[in-house]
């Protein structure tokens, strides 16, 4: 906590305090200039009117076994509801987001159980958060809100790939609690956030989590650089308190008007002083050619090494994931996404087939049918 008051003093300190640096360099004066010229534009910040958007998506799947990652679990050679959603926002000096969702995806990826696994509300609320812009390069956000770690999100319309990955999978899907963004300069931008439990809506594990993010955009060019660390377990007389950090680093380059590539890794550790440290590591390279502005066609191909048997119980394992999947635009924001996925794992067991048979390969064929409006 006191690491985020401390970055939000500091903001506030230099937009409002008259800070003069050495009038020999050149390379501060800038620096103050642009700053002072960003943060005196307290009324700049436009309001837009309320925005009223959302989606639905279903799909059918076949193949040997489930996937092992989220928002596909539907049984063999059958049609699968996936999300519909409704999102209602204002954006401004003060805004809002509200954005409902139901369906199988919204349950695996919202949490809203109770201590009987029954859905409750809560399970309806993808997003819901409140902004404040004191300056044009400066807002809070306060409520829960999808994660900021990760390439691939839960809205199946802003993917590529229908199924998701192994990193998206494993990572936080979002977070509770209250961040700053910070415009550092016109290129670079930074977040601080502090957080409850991870994926959860109410706090169950003392302590709070912080989240850090560092942007850099340019053009046809971004990339991220997030941390997200906290307690995992609190001490019991059973078993000895847990800790859990997270790096993430995305990057995504328009090359042409048609060819784009993406690139994610991450690493995740839970440490204790009496078992050690257990993690899993990963990383994945996307890549997309639009052929015509009704056909594009995805590439994801993701490596994952689970030495500790972290996700799958299975020590010393690695698992390769290569999934193509085609975007067919057509008519009125309707797309149709049909979709082969490989996997294939070191050990055996990573896969369990839809007659309990242990594999350590899989494959499967979607389509999904995605509406945005």
């Amino acid at each position: 906590m006191r690491i985020f008051y401390s970055a939000v003093c500091l903001f506030v300190f230099v937009s409002l305090a008259n800070i003069s640096f050495a009038q020999d360099d050149v390379l501060q004066e800038s620096l103050v200039s642009r700053f002072k010229q960003r943060w005196s534009k307290q009324d700049s910040v436009p309001e837009s009117p309320l925005v009223i958007r959302g989606a639905v998506d279903a799909y059918f799947l076949s193949g040997k076994a489930p996937l092992p990652t989220s928002f596909t679990g539907g049984t063999n050679n059958s049609f699968s509801l996936g999300m519909a959603n409704l999102i209602l926002s204002k954006e401004g000096k003060v805004g809002f987001v509200a954005d409902l969702a139901f369906g199988p995806r919204a349950e695996g990826a919202n949490g809203g159980f109770d201590a009987d696994g029954k859905v409750t509300t809560l399970t309806a609320i993808k997003q819901l958060y409140v902004t404040y812009a004191p300056f044009e390069a400066l807002k809070f956000t306060l409520g829960n809100f999808s994660t900021f770690y990760g390439y691939e999100l839960i809205d199946a319309p802003l993917n590529v790939n229908y199924s998701t990955s192994y990193l998206f999978s494993y990572g936080p899907f979002f977070h509770t609690g209250v961040k700053a963004n910070v415009a550092l300069s016109d290129k670079f931008g930074a977040m601080i956030g502090v957080f409850g439990d991870t994926d959860t809506k109410i706090d169950v594990v003392k302590g709070q989590h912080l989240g850090a993010q560092l942007s850099y955009i340019n053009g046809n060019f971004s990339t991220y650089l997030n941390y997200l660390g906290g307690r995992f377990a609190e001490e019991t007389e059973d078993s000895p308190e847990i800790m859990s950090s997270q790096f993430d680093i995305t990057a995504s380059f328009q090359a042409t008007e048609k060819f784009g590539l993406g690139f994610n890794a991450a690493m995740r550790t839970l440490s204790s002083d009496d078992d050690g440290d257990s993690s899993w590591s990963g990383a994945a390279l996307y890549a997309k050619y639009a052929f015509s502005d009704s056909f594009l066609f995805g590439v994801r191909a993701e490596t994952i090494n689970d030495k500790d048997g972290f996700l799958f119980g299975k020590v010393d394992n690695n698992i390769f994931a290569l999934t193509l999947s085609g975007n067919v635009t057509i008519a009125n924001n309707l797309r149709l996404i049909p979709e082969l996925r490989f996997d294939s794992a070191k050990a055996s067991g990573t896969f369990t087939s839809y007659s309990d048979e242990a594999l350590k390969a899989n494959s499967v064929f979607l389509l999904a049918a995605v509406y945005s409006f």
